[in-house]
C-alpha cells in the first residue's frame, strides 16, 4: 500500500507541480487512512470498498476532526482512488457518490489598519533584521501573498523599477502582483543596508535570508509575524494568512473588483475570493447597528 501511496505522490509532484507542503498534507491523510484500512478494516486499498471510506470519515469524526479537514481527507482519498483507477491498479474506482461533510464558511479574521500600521512599525530600523522584518511584513500586506511563497520569492522575481513582483503560487502558477511605494522602498533599504550583511557566502538567490544567510522558511516567517503582533499588543488571533486577508478585504473596501482581487491573491475560483465580500457585509451590520436610530 505504501507503494501506492508514494506512484501518487511522484504523480502529484511531477505532473501536477503541487508544492511540497500540499505533498506532506496529502501523505499525512493517506497514512491515516492506510492504518485504518489495515487496523480496522484488515483490508487493502485494492479489496476496499466505499463503504470502508465512509467508515474511515466516521472514525476521523469521532476523533474529533472539524468537518473541513474530514472534507479535504475525502478530497484527497478521491484523488488517490481515480489516479490508482486510471492506472489500472485497482479495478474499480469505490470513492464516488461519498457526500462531502457539509461545511460553515468561516469569516476569516482580519487586522484594521491601525493594526497593520503598528504591526509594521514594530520592526527596528536601526538593525538589519529589523530592516528585513520591515521589507517583509510591508511586502506582504501590499501584495497578500501566501508565506510559503514569501518564502521562496527570488532576487530576479522584484522588479522595483516597474513596480510588480512575480509570484509562483499552488500548482507553480505563475502570478504578477503590483508593489505599493511603502513596499518598494522597504525592499530598497533591506537590498542596500542589511542583506549584503546576511549573505555568508557565494551569491544567494533568494530575496529573504536568515541569520545564517540561508532562505527564510515559512516557519520563520510565521513566527516573526506572531513576534511583531505580541510587541504591537495586537490581541487578536494571530493565523499564518491573517495580513492576506487584510490585504484583500482592505481593497475590496476601498473599490477594488473582485475579478481583479481574485487574480493577485491567486485563486482558481472566485468563490473562494467572495468569502471576502462576506467579511465587508458582516462590518456594514456592525456600524449599521451601531450608529442607526434605530438599530
Amino acid at each position: 500500500m505504501d507503494k501506492y501511496v508514494d506512484l501518487f505522490l511522484d504523480y502529484l509532484s511531477v505532473e501536477r507541480g503541487l508544492a511540497q507542503n500540499t505533498l506532506v498534507s496529502y501523505r499525512r491523510d493517506l497514512d491515516a487512512y492506510m492504518k485504518f484500512l489495515g487496523g480496522v478494516s484488515k483490508k487493502t486499498v485494492a479489496l476496499s470498498s466505499r463503504e470502508d471510506i465512509r467508515d474511515f470519515m466516521l472514525h476521523e469524526k469521532d476523533k474529533g476532526l472539524s468537518a473541513s479537514s474530514i472534507a479535504r481527507n475525502l478530497t484527497t482519498l478521491r484523488m488517490f482512488y481515480r489516479f490508482l483507477s486510471r492506472e489500472r491498479l485497482i479495478q474499480k474506482d469505490v470513492s464516488g457518490y461519498i457526500d462531502t461533510p457539509k461545511l460553515w464558511k468561516h469569516i476569516p479574521e482580519i487586522l484594521d489598519l491601525s493594526e497593520v500600521e503598528r504591526l509594521i512599525d514594530a520592526a527596528d530600523l536601526n538593525t538589519n533584521q529589523g530592516i528585513r522584518d520591515r521589507a517583509i511584513l510591508e511586502l506582504m500586506y501590499a501584495t497578500g501573498m501566501r508565506v510559503s511563497e514569501v518564502s521562496c520569492l527570488k532576487l530576479s522575481d522584484i522588479n522595483s523599477d516597474v513596480g510588480f513582483v512575480r509570484c509562483l503560487g499552488k500548482g507553480k502558477k505563475e502570478r504578477i502582483i503590483p508593489l505599493g511605494k511603502k513596499a518598494i522602498t522597504a525592499i530598497a533599504r533591506y537590498l542596500e543596508r542589511a542583506r549584503p550583511a546576511q549573505v555568508k557566502k557565494g551569491p544567494v538567490q533568494e530575496l529573504f535570508l536568515s541569520r545564517s544567510g540561508k532562505k527564510i522558511s515559512r516557519i520563520s516567517l510565521w513566527k516573526l509575524i506572531k513576534a511583531y503582533a505580541k510587541k504591537a499588543k495586537i490581541k487578536k488571533s494571530m493565523k499564518p494568512h491573517i495580513l492576506r486577508h487584510s490585504f484583500a478585504t482592505h481593497l475590496l473596501e476601498r473599490g477594488a473588483d473582485l475579478r481583479s482581487v481574485q487574480e493577485m491573491l491567486g485563486h482558481a475560483n472566485i468563490s473562494t475570493t467572495q468569502i471576502y465580500t462576506h467579511i465587508n457585509r458582516d462590518r456594514l451590520k456592525g456600524i449599521h447597528k451601531m450608529f442607526h436610530p434605530r438599530g
